[in-house]
C-alpha cells in the first residue's frame, strides 16, 4: 500500500431541522393550543485513533465527509428525530489542522481516542414553547441552527521509539532489514526508500521497541531537494535519532564527513528542536574495510567530525555490531522512560504539597468553607 501522510479534506455536520407551529385539531376541542414540536440535531463528525490503520490513502480521494441534517418538528407534539453522527477513522499520530488559521484541532496519539470535528447544528423550537397566559395562540418558531463546516489538513507522524538519518545508500533499510520485521526495498542504488518504514525491534520475548526509516536526505533537502524533508516531521515524535553513515563509499570520491556535516546541517535548517533531539552516530558498511584499517579510520572520522556523543561500529549487511546497538537503545529507552515517570511524579508530589499548604487565615480558605 502507498503511504500517504498528508491529505486534505472537508467536514460539512448536519443543520439542525426547523421548529413546527401547529395548533390541536380534534373535536370537541375547540381550543386545543399550539402543538409543534422542535426540530432534531443535526449529525456531527467525530474522528478516532485506529492503530490498525497506517496511512491516511483513505482521505486522499475521499475529500468530503458530510452528516445528515435532522428532520423537522411536526404536529401533534411530534418532536423531529436527530441525525446519526458520522465517525472517521484514522491512525494514531494524526495531527489535525484547520486549513484556514492553522489551529490544531486534535493531536491523536492514543488508540481509540476520540474528538469532534464538527458539531451538528441544534433543532429549532416549535411553538409549544411559545405558549403564555397572555399568548395562547403563539405562532412563533424558530429554524434550526447550522452545523460547523471546516476545512482541515491532516498531517500524519508516525510513532516510533526511534528515528534513523542518512544520507541516500548509507544503508538504512539494511539495517532496518537486520534488526526488526520490517522488510523495505533494498537496492545497490541510491533513494530505494520513498516512503517511511517502520519495524518493531525484539530484544527479548517481552521487550522491543519501534524504529522508523525515512527516505534519505541530501544536501539542500530543506530547500526542496530530494524526497527525505517531506518526511522529516515522522521523526518529531521519537525519543532517539542514529546517525547511518556509509564510512567506506565504494565511489572512493565521496567524503563520509562532509555528508554528514551536511545532513547535520539540513537538520538545523528545517526544525532546530530535531537537531537539539538524542542522536546517536552509527558508522555502517565496516565490513568492506580491513580490519587492520578499521580502528584508525573511525577514530580519523570521529577527530574531524569533531563528535563527542556515542558511537557505534556496524555492518549492517553481516550485523556485526548490531546486537550490541540493539541493547544500547533499548537500556536507553527505558531509562529515559523511567527517568520521565520519575519527573511526572515528582511534579504530582509538588502540587499536591502546594495544594495541601493552604493557610487556614487565608481568605480564600474562608470563602471555601462558607
Amino acid at each position: 500500500m502507498k503511504f500517504i501522510d498528508e491529505a486534505r479534506i472537508e467536514v460539512i455536520a448536519g443543520d439542525g431541522g426547523n421548529g413546527c407551529a401547529s395548533f390541536r385539531r380534534e373535536k370537541f376541542r375547540p381550543f386545543g393550543g399550539p402543538d409543534g414540536g422542535d426540530g432534531g440535531r443535526g449529525g456531527s463528525i467525530w474522528v478516532v485513533a485506529d492503530r490498525n490503520i497506517n496511512t491516511l490513502v483513505d482521505f486522499r480521494f475521499s475529500k468530503v465527509h458530510t452528516a445528515k441534517n435532522g428532520e423537522p418538528g411536526r404536529g401533534s407534539d411530534c418532536y423531529g428525530k436527530g441525525a446519526d453522527d458520522v465517525t472517521l477513522r484514522m491512525p494514531v499520530g494524526t495531527i489535525i489542522i484547520d486549513d484556514n488559521n492553522g489551529e490544531i484541532i486534535a493531536d491523536l496519539t492514543e488508540h481509540g481516542q476520540t474528538e469532534l470535528l464538527a458539531r451538528g447544528g441544534e433543532g429549532g423550537w416549535g411553538n409549544i414553547h411559545f405558549k403564555t397566559s397572555t399568548n395562547r395562540a403563539p405562532r412563533q418558531k424558530t429554524e434550526g441552527k447550522e452545523g460547523e463546516r471546516r476545512a482541515l489538513r491532516l498531517e500524519l507522524k508516525v510513532l516510533a521509539d526511534v528515528g534513523l538519518l542518512g544520507m541516500p545508500n548509507a544503508g538504512k533499510s539494511t539495517f532496518v532489514t537486520a534488526i526488526s520485521n520490517a522488510r523495505p526495498k533494498v537496492a545497490d542504488y541510491p533513494f530505494t526508500t520513498l516512503h517511511p518504514n517502520l519495524g518493531v525491534v525484539r530484544v527479548s520475548h517481552e521487550k522491543s521497541f519501534v524504529i522508523a526509516d525515512i527516505p534519505g536526505l541530501i544536501e539542500g533537502a530543506a530547500e526542496g531537494a530530494g524526497l527525505g524533508h517531506q518526511f522529516l516531521r515522522h521523526l518529531s515524535r521519537t525519543g532517539l535519532l542514529l546517525h547511518i553513515v556509509d564510512i567506506a563509499p565504494m565511489d572512493g570520491k565521496t567524503d563520509p564527513v562532509k555528508e554528514a556535516k551536511a545532513l547535520v546541517k539540513e537538520l538545523e535548517k528545517y526544525d532546530e528542536e530535531l537537531l537539539n533531539k538524542p542522536r546517536w552516530l552509527v558508522l555502517n558498511k565496516l565490513d568492506v574495510v580491513p580490519e587492520d584499517e578499521r580502528k584508525k579510520l573511525v577514530k580519523d572520522f570521529v577527530k574531524k567530525m569533531a563528535w563527542k556523543g556515542p558511537v557505534f561500529e556496524i555492518s549492517a549487511l553481516n550485523r556485526e555490531g548490531c546486537e550490541d546497538l540493539v541493547h544500547a537503545i533499548y537500556r536507553y529507552l527505558e531509562e529515559k522512560r523511567h527517568s520521565d515517570q520519575r519527573s511526572e511524579e515528582k511534579q504530582m508530589t509538588e502540587e499536591a504539597r502546594g495544594i495541601s499548604s493552604i493557610d487556614p487565615d487565608d481568605p480564600r480558605f474562608k470563602i471555601l468553607e462558607d
